[in-house]
């Protein structure tokens, strides 16, 4: 069965009020939207959403409704060419209307809310990110950072809808295009600043990044959050067939291209013989070597497809073990709990490859010793690699008091001599 999969298209950058326009934009129901955020307790709260052209596209323009403010919509940061409250308040104009909320209340605000678990997760996991950038920024602990940024009602409501909005198309797997952040400078509470300004920039680590030389900030740290957590590669639009498109509409005008964010939602169309894995890596130094043994056995039950050890020289200049996993990305909490539970490592690494493999058959093959089954491997139905079963083979060797070496090679003829007749 094809992956349904989603592209962010981010050819004039992000923001949260984009992406969550062009969920909509793509099908997400508004009070499917309307209904998940109204379980947050925050007091007199509306979204809407209108459909607006932007350089002759037509696109969907979110816009969040602070009922505070008499139903007024405050204006977002990508609206502003002064940059100096969207730096200091993450583009949110709430702060005469709203408090300024800390770390610890808006996750106590996610909790309450009626979100499924793998999505309070998720939106805790987000807001501890921003937290964590702007104690970065302005040295201090991360419990002592007044999250202008995140506290805002927008930016509270950008992220919460997004991780819904993303969790209801139900896509296995996200991708983004490199993401064109602008250019110039902003001018912040701190004096000018180049584009993208610092908070964006840490997000924006590790990702892509091209401009135009179009001078405005077309990514914000809400859309360069986003876009971090979810885009598992960045590249082109991938090998698919598209079943939704959706515009998110940002509300400057860039003169030169519109000012939107394009996403495609539709199905894998590449080669089969390609997957999606994850690769698990960590080190010990400080382990029984008795353990490694029923380590890859639990490993293996609980998914994997390959278990590798390797010897390494760690700190201290400590010989330890290098331990490889590759596993289907949906085993990798199950395979996570295996390895913090029966080994000494309080740390592992992770990241998504693409792999191909062989199309693989065993098929029975009589030779003078006995049946010995072999494992054909066909791509794109060329035969292009056959061996025996090695348990095949070490049993035969056990009740004929042979070496194995003898019994592969007894196998190898016997399967030649057929070979027609197996393929």
């Amino acid at each position: 069965m094809a992956r349904a999969i989603l592209y962010f298209d981010c050819f004039s950058g992000a923001s949260g009020d984009m992406v969550l326009g062009a969920l909509l934009d793509a099908g997400l129901p508004i009070d499917e939207l309307r209904r998940a955020l109204g379980s947050l307790p925050l007091a007199g709260v509306d979204i809407d959403a209108e459909r607006v052209s932007r350089g002759g596209v037509a696109a969907t323009k979110f816009r969040v409704l602070d009922g505070s403010a008499h139903g007024a919509d405050h204006d977002r940061g990508d609206r502003h060419p002064d940059h100096q409250q969207q730096h200091d308040q993450h583009h949110a104009h709430h702060t005469g209307h709203q408090p300024q909320r800390q770390l610890r209340e808006i996750l106590e605000l996610v909790d309450r809310s009626a979100l499924s678990l793998r999505a309070k997760d998720r939106a805790g996991r987000l807001f501890r990110r921003l937290a964590e950038v702007e104690a970065a920024i302005h040295q201090m602990p991360v419990e002592q950072v007044h999250l202008h940024e995140v506290g805002a009602l927008d930016s509270i409501v950008d992220i919460v809808g997004a991780v819904h909005g993303l969790e209801w198309f139900g896509v296995d797997r996200m991708l983004a295009s490199p993401l064109n952040v602008g250019g110039g400078t902003v001018k912040t509470a701190h004096g000018v600043l180049p584009v993208p300004a610092p908070a964006t920039l840490r997000l924006l680590e590790g990702m892509p990044i091209y401009s135009t030389g179009v001078s405005a900030e077309l990514v914000t740290p809400t859309g360069a959050l986003l876009i971090g957590e979810y885009a598992q590669s960045f590249g082109p639009i991938p090998p698919m067939r598209v079943r939704a498109i959706g515009y998110g509409a940002g509300d400057r005008d860039l003169g030169d291209r519109p000012n939107l964010l394009r996403v495609l939602v539709g199905e894998e169309t590449a080669d089969q013989a390609v997957q999606r894995a994850v690769v698990i890596e960590f080190e010990v130094d400080d382990m029984n070597p008795q353990i490694f043994g029923p380590l890859m056995e639990q490993l293996y039950a609980a998914g994997a497809f390959e278990v590798l050890y390797a010897p390494v020289q760690m700190k201290k200049n400590r010989p330890g073990t290098l331990v490889t996993v590759v596993a289907a990305p949906s085993t990798r909490d199950a395979l996570n709990t295996v390895i913090f539970r029966e080994t000494t490592t309080i740390g592992v690494r992770f990241h998504e490859v693409d792999r191909e493999c062989l199309d693989r058959v065993l098929v029975p093959v009589q030779t003078p010793l006995g049946e010995i089954r072999f494992k054909l491997a066909r791509r794109a139905g060329v035969l292009v690699n056959a061996a025996p079963e090695f348990d095949d083979c070490a049993r035969i060797a056990r009740e004929a008091g042979l070496s194995l070496k003898e019994v592969q090679a007894a196998a190898l003829k016997a399967y030649l001599d057929q070979r027609n007749d197996l393929i």
